[in-house]
């Protein structure tokens, strides 16, 4: 006669409701309820990556469409681009803004450079020879007389250094074996800087005598265009244009408005705008695109093409300049040698259509604004924001499931032990009455 298993219970049945038991459960629990949570949760990542690569694809169309746009701030807008070419030496050309120059030949010759004031005492045995107790004062062009007060132990060095405190530039210079002079520099050009010297002091210095003059202050004399000019500096600016002196003689400069960059900087323009393109529309329609909100994406394409039929200040539109537009992709074809033609023969129209007017915005000045902060930038930049939001709410979503999981294992486990007491007193007490059948029966 079997005795294992009398009422369903076999040896050790309390051994099955171990923490191995409970972990299965668990698992299998957190399969259905937390791990869908936590790969959610890892698709953040790869959205967010592909969010700031369109971003960053947004931002190169900016920086293609600013130079054509009237909100250009920072260097020149493509249609204000010049070039320069200039020929001689006596000049150097500069211009804070190229883009403000007028065309034409501008032609100069310098007569007289600006020259500053230098003076030489007559010859002294020592740069430590003492000149006695005395004054020596100077001025400067039409200023106020200055003043240095000599003592009986300053000596030729010691008068160069109060001196250069007062706004000149004195040395003691070694001109022979034994030979020092007084040198005074005014520190700028032309007769507003000329010297004059008085006092008690000033002529045993040699500094009355006009031939210790050795460089006399003298304007810059300069003809621009047939126009005479005299200035006390080197520079001068006419137009816009910066001309500095180097030497007697002439020079010219012609400034011509310049084309040259156009192309190419359509050309990027075209290829930022196709790329941006073709990213969202791969995330629009493709079925491993890990953006979630694809309303968003669709809706920043189409306030961009939309503004590519625009006509700003002009009566002609984009695809009279050699652009064109895939209609299966929706980017932009390029022709090069169709716009240049275009260009040479109406680059003012160009401008109108790209450019516009502050009443009637072109092409390029309308994308800019529709991308700027207000714009496209926000749309990502609120995208961004949904989305961290979205993240932190399944934080705690998951945070609490886990919890809550946590919890109820917790409790089974108890609830285990508990019972596995009971079976364990109930084993005991099978197991004795196991063994008085098994004796009732060996002695039948």
């Amino acid at each position: 006669m079997a005795t294992n298993g009398v009422l369903g219970l076999g040896q050790g049945q309390a051994a099955s409701l171990n923490s191995d038991l409970i972990e299965k459960l668990k698992t299998a629990e957190r399969k259905a309820t937390v791990e869908p949570l936590e790969k959610k949760l890892e698709k953040f990542e790869p959205e967010r990556e592909k969010i700031n690569e369109i971003g960053s694809k947004v931002d190169d169309l900016l920086a293609a469409v600013k130079v054509f746009s009237l909100n250009q701030t920072t260097g020149l807008n493509a249609f204000d681009q010049k070039s320069a070419s200039a020929t001689g030496d006596s000049v150097i050309f500069d211009a804070d803004n190229l883009s403000a120059l007028k065309t034409g030949f501008t032609s100069v010759k310098v007569e007289e450079l600006a020259q500053k004031d230098v003076w030489q005492s007559g010859k002294f045995s020592s740069e430590n020879a003492t000149l006695g107790t005395g004054t020596l004062s100077f001025k400067i062009g039409k200023g106020d007389d200055k003043t240095v007060t000599m003592t009986e132990d300053m000596t030729l060095s010691d008068l160069a250094k109060e001196l250069n405190k007062l706004g000149v530039n004195a040395s003691v210079e070694k001109v022979g074996n034994d030979s020092f002079r007084l040198v005074i520099k005014s520190e700028g050009t032309g007769s507003d800087n000329k010297l004059s010297f008085d006092g008690t002091l000033a002529e045993g210095l040699g500094l009355k005598d006009d031939t210790n003059n050795i460089l006399e202050a003298k304007d810059m004399k300069m003809t621009v265009d047939g126009v005479e000019y005299n200035s006390s500096s080197n520079t001068i600016t006419v137009d816009g244009l910066k001309i500095t002196a180097t030497k007697v003689g002439d020079s010219s400069i012609d400034i011509q408005n310049d084309s040259s960059q156009l192309t190419s900087q359509m050309k990027d323009f075209a290829k930022a705008f196709n790329e941006l393109n073709a990213l969202i529309d791969n995330e629009l329609y493709s079925a491993d695109s890990s953006v979630t909100d694809k309303g968003a994406l669709r809706d920043i394409m189409s306030k961009l093409k939309a503004h590519l039929f625009e006509k700003g200040d002009s009566n002609k539109t984009i695809f009279s300049y050699g652009f064109s537009l895939d209609s299966k992709t929706g980017d932009l074809t390029f022709n090069e040698k169709e716009f240049e033609t275009a260009v040479k023969e109406d680059k003012a129209g160009l401008q109108s259509l790209f450019s516009g007017v502050a009443e009637r915005p072109g092409i390029a000045t309308l994308l800019d604004e529709t991308i700027s902060i207000s714009g496209v930038k926000k749309s990502l930049l609120d995208y961004d924001l949904n989305m961290l939001s979205r993240e932190e709410a399944l934080k705690k979503e998951k945070e609490t499931a886990e919890k809550a999981l946590d919890s109820r294992y917790e409790q089974l486990a108890l609830q285990f032990s508990s019972y596995g007491a009971i079976i364990n007193q109930m084993e005991m007490s099978f197991s004795g009455l196991k063994m008085m059948i098994q004796q009732s029966v060996a002695t039948n």
